[in-house]
């Protein structure tokens, strides 16, 4: 150690004490130049042996202090990030088949309601007292027709007076018939299972067939519509994974895409996709913004936080790892290479493996060959 330390001096004094340069001649002065270069280099690699003698024999060296972990293989999985809406198909608004006014409103706002059960009544006293005047009608007219079909059977009377009053019993019931259809029509009648969740008029109020008088939703299955991007075409299938996030309820449901468009948009240059989901609870609401997670890469590997990892000046990505020796934990810089990147996580294919053991907080803090203290605490 101390022929060492007295060569350093010694050089360092040769250099420092050397004759003037009295060349003149341009090929002297690089060969000079030259011969100058190498001393540094040569000296600078005996200042290096020195500081590592030194930092081997100081008992009271401070080390840089760093966390460490071992690297392990996981699941690495990337999804496409998009929003979406709550819809529902059934949700809807009721309208009536005929104009009349309000007679009878048989539910409230937030019933549940059967299907084919009678929600509003309109007024329907002219039909059924049209109804009752065709029964009578009705009445005379089979009566008469069952006179002159006896009579025809006996060969009595003729064709043309049988073939009249048939003509008149078939008439009017097709107009009992009709008034009848138009009587059902002044009911409105829920089509599905469901709750009223708005009644539109109130008792005594004209309607007519353009306006809607009651919204009737069904929320036990629902589904979420996204546009993507056409990109993503070649890795959206039906059943893709997906993760929705209803950030306003605070809730999260896994499920898959049920249907994807077959037409691109051109004014977004997207497609839509359909998500089915399940909501017995009716907690999510139609229009409800959805924040959608569709996977579209799953692998596994070893995942490391993307902070850890630095770039040289050549470009190259890589890591801080360590190596013991001799009982000191040395600092080694790892080439890496990244396969994909996701929220915050990296996908290391190359330059690492199991149970390597990573510098996490302190890694930009140190460089290659640096002896460390290890607390993990």
């Amino acid at each position: 150690m101390k022929k060492i330390i007295l060569l350093f001096i010694t050089a360092t004094i040769t250099i420092s004490c050397g004759e003037e340069v009295k060349t003149s001649s341009l090929s002297d002065l690089n060969t000079e130049k030259l011969e100058l270069v190498n001393k540094i280099d040569s000296l600078n690699k005996v200042l290096k042996t020195v500081e590592d003698q030194i930092s081997k024999l100081d008992t009271n060296k401070k080390l840089q202090t760093v966390t460490a972990k071992p690297v392990k293989t996981a699941t690495f999985k990337h999804f496409i990030e998009i929003q979406g809406v709550v819809q529902a198909d059934k949700n809807i608004e009721i309208k009536p088949e005929l104009g009349g006014t309000v007679k009878a409103i048989y539910v409230k706002e937030g019933q549940r309601v059967s299907a084919g059960q009678t929600i509003i009544q309109l007024d329907d006293v002219a039909i059924r007292n049209s109804i009752q005047e065709l029964n009578t009608q009705l009445n005379l007219a089979k009566t008469t027709f069952e006179r002159q079909e006896r009579l025809w059977n006996q060969k009595i009377g003729s064709e043309m007076q049988y073939l009249q009053a048939k003509a008149q019993m078939e008439s009017l019931e097709n107009n009992l018939a009709s008034l009848k259809t138009q009587a059902r029509k002044m009911k409105v009648i829920a089509p599905f299972s469901g709750i009223i969740d708005e009644i539109y008029p109130k008792n005594g109020e004209l309607t007519s067939p353009q306006m809607p008088v009651v919204r009737l939703l069904n929320l036990d299955k629902v589904y979420v519509e996204a546009d993507v991007t056409e990109t993503y075409l070649p890795v959206i299938k039906i059943g893709t994974k997906t993760i929705v996030n209803f950030l306003s309820i605070n809730k999260e449901v896994t499920s898959e895409i049920s249907q994807i468009g077959n037409f691109i948009n051109p004014d977004n240059r997207s497609f839509k996709t359909r998500i089915n989901i399940n909501n017995k609870d009716n907690s999510i609401k139609p229009n409800l913004l959805a924040d959608i997670k569709i996977q579209d890469f799953e692998e596994d590997g070893i995942i490391i936080p993307s902070n850890l990892v630095q770039k040289d000046q050549n470009g190259n990505d890589y890591v801080f790892v360590i190596h013991t020796e001799n009982g000191e934990n040395k600092v080694v810089k790892n080439i890496v290479t990244i396969k994909n990147e996701y929220n915050h996580n990296v996908l290391i294919s190359e330059g690492l493996i199991d149970n390597d053991t990573l510098i996490y907080e302190g890694a930009r803090l140190v460089k290659a060959n640096d002896i460390v203290e290890i607390n993990n605490k």
